[in-house]
């Protein structure tokens, strides 16, 4: 069978571009398909989203050429302090402090502006003689046939490729076509997103204040501005959201406190449901899913594109070997090596963050003891505090090459 492309990527997000460069710099030719048009997001203007980048996703982003363009444009993250916080009562004593020095490398993360990680992937996406764009069109169909998949783009048109893979997001298209199903639930919650400046210098310090209808994360960006990711329940975060930008900020400021000085907006407010969604599968023959389509969690610990960039960076590594050693690559049993490396991963940490979000979404007296507790011997123990620091840094267990900053 006659491939257009080795692999047909459907997404054109972050974790879409990632792999496509990734699979790219092996030699191996990709088609990305992007619903939205070129350099929409690549713009000068500031909208206030970001990403907290761990150590492993930015070297990843070395390894697959793009973070020369972006070290200039990304904030370090030098301690994260977690602290229970109650509004106008301003932050309480933190339990748990993380500081980029115990670890064998510093920061602790990073980070990064949607805009500047989108235009550093077009630029080196459309550098690259092994990637085809197609802009402003997405997969509508898909079959499997012997060798190969073909997918029918919104346009008309089919491609075929070895290997489809599912970068589209929480309601993958890619996935529910090859018949693989999903179980989560919602949170009753909603992400508030905005920019703030503010008078006081961060100091390259990340907050996460632990409130009882959600978290408040308060995360450093280039200058005197903090990315805000303001968890609340459904329906105060729609009486939020309606309000104009002063009273929106009035809200805002006894939860956030005065320790980083006057604040006010720096670019426009989003707002997103909070819900867990798992696919029951990673992988379906000649298919494969990365990032939300494989996984959407809470942002409770910014780890949603990080768990993406793991996903990338196995796939990846899986794809290119199998290819050296002359095996089809959109073979069943070798998308089934990449489910084994990343599904339990990924459960697990998903999991994980769900408890958290339930444990400190509350004030039950019984729980609240509990989880101080648990925080507490986490803070006085060393070793077992830089364990959840090389966790969150995505530096623990079998790593693939991109994640270790390694060329495939």
């Amino acid at each position: 069978m006659k491939h257009d492309s080795d692999v047909i990527i459907a997404g054109g997000g972050l974790n879409g571009p990632a792999l496509a460069l990734a699979l790219a710099s092996a030699g191996l030719s990709v088609t990305l398909i992007d619903a939205a048009p070129a350099r929409q997001r690549a713009t000068d203007t500031f909208d206030g989203r970001a990403y907290a980048l761990a150590i492993a996703s930015q070297k990843l982003l070395a390894a697959i050429g793009v973070w020369g363009a972006l070290a200039d444009q990304a904030q370090p993250m030098m301690e994260v302090k977690a602290m229970d916080g109650h509004a106008g009562e301003g932050p309480a004593p933190f339990f748990l402090h993380f500081d980029s020095r115990e670890l064998d490398q510093s920061p602790v993360g990073y980070m990064l502006e949607d805009r500047f990680l989108y235009r550093a992937f077009l630029d080196a996406m459309e550098a690259s003689d092994k990637i085809t764009l197609r802009h402003q069109t997405q997969v509508v169909g898909q079959e499997v046939q012997p060798g190969g998949v073909v997918v029918t783009l919104s346009d008309g048109t089919s491609l075929s490729a070895k290997l489809l893979v599912g970068a589209d997001g929480r309601r993958s298209g890619v996935a529910e076509r090859a018949g693989i199903t999903r179980e989560g639930w919602g949170y009753g919650q909603t992400a508030l997103v905005a920019a703030i400046d503010h008078e006081k210098s961060h100091d390259g310090i990340a907050y996460q204040f632990f409130m009882p209808s959600g978290p408040l994360a308060i995360l450093p960006l280039k200058g005197n501005r903090s990315s805000i990711v303001w968890s609340e329940t459904d329906e105060n975060a729609k009486t939020i959201s309606a309000l104009n930008d002063e009273d929106f900020l009035a809200v805002l400021r006894p939860r956030f406190g005065d320790f980083l000085g006057p604040i006010k907006l720096a670019g426009p407010r989003f707002s997103y449901p909070l819900n867990l969604t798992l696919a029951k599968a990673y992988s379906a023959p000649r298919v494969a899913l990365v990032g939300d389509a494989a996984h959407g969690v809470h942002p409770i610990a910014g780890q949603g594109l990080n768990l993406g960039l793991r996903d990338v960076a196995a796939l990846a590594e899986v794809v290119v070997e199998a290819m050296r050693r002359g095996e089809d690559i959109g073979a069943q049993d070798v998308l089934e090596r990449y489910q084994g490396w990343r599904r339990f991963d990924s459960t697990s940490l998903a999991l994980g963050m769900d408890t958290v979000n339930k444990l400190f979404s509350n004030e039950n007296p019984v729980l609240k003891a509990g989880r101080d507790l648990g925080m507490g011997l986490v803070q006085a123990i060393p070793g077992l505090r830089r364990g959840f620091m090389r966790q969150a840094a995505g530096l623990s267990g079998p790593l693939p090459r991109l994640l270790q900053g390694r060329a495939l």
